[in-house]
């Protein structure tokens, strides 16, 4: 989920073939050969087809971040996306490491098909795509099998209940080998009450996180993207927050004791009773 920059809306920069209901295929009108992929009204990724290493919502440019410092410069990674969209992160990692081996999941046949027809992917890159629910499909995985788990499932603009709990962030550290990140993208406003929630849980199954936002939203005065960073060790804390700030959107960084303010008092979240991400405002994108 993303905020949408400069969209064409002239009918021929529509793939008007791409008929999946309430899906479409906008025309980046900065950026040649590039796509915006907006569902129920909600841009849930943008691609660049001839550079994969361009991210352009700022949110993916954190966890590509992650995904730099997992492991060594251009070292191969096994990761795995629950939340395939249009692949964005999946290419720049196939792009910045090559030889990669990646597999993505989505709920979605028909977008994944579309994507798969209209925004083809390099066929070098070991990139296999499923269908199938994130819950069902990550407890399908091998244990110690992912050095990247990036967790960025929406329905429309929000995230499902199943994927917000202390049970399904335990089935991601079980997948997530002993010095893998797990990252979450999460959708929240105002008072932050479902990421203070989000951070508790996941805490409370992996003991290093820490939270980047953008400034107004860690401010509660904006609805957008904060992103978790989580692992069984110790994180590069310092690299992260260093490569948040000097983002093109700057973005502040919470861990340790601001982390431990930021959730004080709240508990983690379990199946019973969990709930979606709350709904963005209307007219936000």
């Amino acid at each position: 989920m993303g905020r949408r920059r400069g969209a064409r809306e002239r009918g021929d920069d529509v793939l008007t073939e791409a008929r999946v209901p309430g899906v479409e295929l906008l025309a980046d009108a900065d950026r040649a050969d590039s796509w915006f992929l907006v569902v129920e009204g909600t841009p849930q990724s943008h691609v660049d087809l001839a550079d994969p290493s361009y991210l352009d919502f700022s949110y993916m440019r954190r966890i590509a971040h992650a995904s730099d410092l997992v492991a060594p410069a251009h070292e191969p990674i096994d990761a795995l996306h629950l939340g395939a969209g249009a692949l964005s992160l999946a290419r720049y990692v196939a792009h910045t490491r090559r030889g990669s081996r990646q597999r993505a999941v989505d709920s979605d046949a028909a977008l994944v098909e579309l994507v798969r027809r209209h925004l083809p992917w390099d066929r070098r890159a070991q990139l296999r795509v499923g269908i199938g629910h994130a819950r069902e499909w990550i407890g399908a995985r091998h244990t110690d099998s992912a050095d990247l788990l990036v967790s960025d499932v929406f329905s429309g603009a929000r995230t499902p209940a199943s994927l917000t709990s202390v049970e399904y962030y335990a089935e991601a550290a079980r997948v997530l080998r002993p010095g893998g990140f797990l990252v979450v993208n999460i959708g929240d406003g105002y008072a932050l009450r479902h990421t203070r929630r989000q951070v508790a849980t996941l805490r409370s199954v992996l003991p290093y996180v820490v939270l980047t936002a953008e400034p107004g939203i860690l401010r509660g005065r904006r609805f957008g993207n904060l992103v978790l960073v989580a692992g069984h060790r110790p994180l590069p804390e310092e690299e992260l927050g260093r490569l948040a700030h000097r983002d093109l959107e700057m973005a502040r960084m919470l861990a340790g004791e601001e982390l431990d303010r930021f959730t004080d008092g709240v508990l983690p979240v379990h199946d019973a009773d969990a709930e979606d991400s709350p709904e963005p405002p209307e007219g936000l994108f």
